[in-house]
């Protein structure tokens, strides 16, 4: 009898292990393979973009939403920003997106992004701005909108989506964890051998323009990796680390906490040759943050040694390092040039306080030279400030409101965070934290408006810890068992009121 009743579970268990998608993905892979070679004999490029296209059809179908989304910010960074294709990445999250719309399941569930009216007016008063920058220069017309507006409303949408549980947020975290360490691993061997490894054409040039990144005075270059920007390179590290040093804390496995252990060893050490004195500073600032996120005296005093004990390693290690970073961080013309472009976009917000001059680096370069101040020698295309670049290039209002969207961001991810049982605390306070990181080198770089990752990277995450499913499921998992039946009793009185009802007619 035993037997028997357990037949109806082993025929669904096998229904779901051989589903429709895997029996897809099965058939479709060798074609899809097939398919690459033979173009590949064509052109090697072609034959690389249709395999990528294939499997990427085949990852969406099979629905594994966390590595998707991983895979639309390392094409974001790869692909859109360092080859300079721009618009992939978008497209990419557009078909998740509409396969996640048409997939919702109980399994995979479905919300809207909040507050929407919220992102409906930093859609729409954007657009006039981003037509008035790409009127200038084809690359900011098809750059600074759906990289930076459409993308950033995407990638919170899909985070949203796919933290439908404490396990998708883990993995999610876990996946870009790894995309961080290979970047901080190339941004190594880019420091201590001085070769760019896959350099491109277009990289090459600009490492020439720019003299190779390097520091005044000392004959040593600053990594940019495949950001381009040392600061753009470190500003995405700085977010990346607190993703591994949250599943370090929370992990309960040995093996596990050395993993990470040596991916915050890697993100730090790369970090250390950008040279990057914000990034330091918001490092800084988002391990205090982390001690008060991380939920427990215990984990605040263990993350406590590990800094410490880190820093000692530091300054034995790398002393020479260390007082480049110092002598940079301290030197004159570094900070009287950031005040002196924050000047100038207060400047700019003043005489374009509606719309902005357009989103667009030449619109900015061109129209804010006018009133730019001595102090700033040079014109820029940006003025160092994300939150100024949005008052300057789009105008007070898009400004008031993006600045409105990061103030619902960590109310909505605060509410998760203290709905959750303490054991989880870490894992999503390290989401809540790189954004603290984010927002706080964003006062001196282009962090939350750069077209190259890091702020399709910090949308992500934010759509990941602030996902109403996410904060319903904890809720659920922290309830006592007594409170959980307290709930159903007046549930179970109802319906047999229903009932008596139905009985009476």
């Amino acid at each position: 009898m035993k037997n028997v009743a357990q037949m109806p579970r082993l025929r669904e268990t096998i229904r779901e292990q051989f589903s429709l998608p895997l029996i897809f993905s099965i058939l479709v892979f060798p074609a899809a393979l097939l398919l690459g070679i033979v173009i590949g004999d064509i052109n090697p490029i072609y034959g690389a973009a249709a395999a990528g296209c294939l499997a990427f059809v085949v990852i969406v179908w099979i629905r594994l939403d966390e590595l998707t989304v991983t895979l639309i910010i390392a094409v974001h960074i790869l692909v859109d920003w360092y080859l300079g294709l721009r618009l992939i990445a978008v497209l990419m999250g557009l078909v998740l997106l509409f396969a996640c719309y048409f997939g919702r399941s109980a399994n995979h569930p479905w919300v809207k992004p909040r507050p929407i009216w919220l992102w409906g007016l930093f859609l729409i008063l954007t657009i006039y701005p981003a037509i008035n920058g790409g009127s200038l220069r084809v690359y900011d017309a098809d750059t600074f909108y759906p990289s930076i507006v459409l993308s950033a409303f995407m990638m919170f949408w899909l985070g949203n989506i796919i933290a439908k549980d404490i396990s998708a947020l883990q993995r999610v975290f876990q996946l870009l964890g790894v995309l961080a360490v290979l970047i901080a691993i190339h941004t190594i061997i880019e420091a201590t051998t001085g070769k760019f490894l896959f350099e491109s054409a277009r990289a090459e040039a600009a490492l020439v323009q720019y003299s190779n990144y390097q520091i005044a005075g000392t004959g040593i270059s600053r990594s940019g990796s495949f950001l381009g920007n040392p600061n753009g390179n470190a500003a995405f590290l700085t977010t990346s680390f607190f993703l591994p040093l949250g599943l370090f804390i929370a992990s309960k496995q040995l093996w596990a906490k050395m993993i990470y252990l040596l991916e915050i060893l890697l993100i730090l050490l790369a970090l250390m040759f950008t040279y990057s004195t914000g990034a330091w500073i918001a490092m800084l600032a988002g391990i205090l943050a982390f001690a008060i996120f991380v939920g427990h005296i215990r984990y605040s005093v263990l993350l406590l040694m590990l800094i410490a004990v880190l820093t000692v390693i530091a300054f034995t290690v790398f002393p020479s390092q260390i007082a480049v970073q110092l002598s940079h961080a301290s030197a004159q013309n570094e900070s009287s040039l950031h005040v002196a472009s924050w000047q100038t976009a207060i400047r700019v917000i003043e005489a374009f306080p509606l719309f902005g001059v357009g989103l667009g680096g030449q619109a900015y370069m061109i129209f804010a030279d006018p009133y730019r101040v001595p102090a700033q020698i040079v014109p820029l295309q940006e003025p160092d400030n994300s939150y100024l670049q949005w008052g300057a290039m789009a105008g007070i209002p898009v400004m008031l409101i993006f600045l409105l969207l990061l103030v619902y961001v960590f109310w909505f991810s605060w509410r998760n965070w203290r709905a959750i049982d303490t054991c989880y605390r870490p894992l999503l306070g390290g989401g809540i934290v790189a954004l603290i990181a984010l927002s706080i080198n964003s006062l001196s770089v282009d962090g939350w408006t750069s077209p190259g990752g890091h702020a399709s990277l910090g949308w992500l995450i934010a759509g990941l810890v602030t996902s109403p499913l996410i904060g319903r499921c904890l809720h659920q998992q922290s309830m006592p068992p007594v409170n959980r039946m307290a709930e159903a009793i007046p549930a179970q009185a109802d319906a047999s009121r229903m009932e008596k009802a139905k009985l009476g007619t």
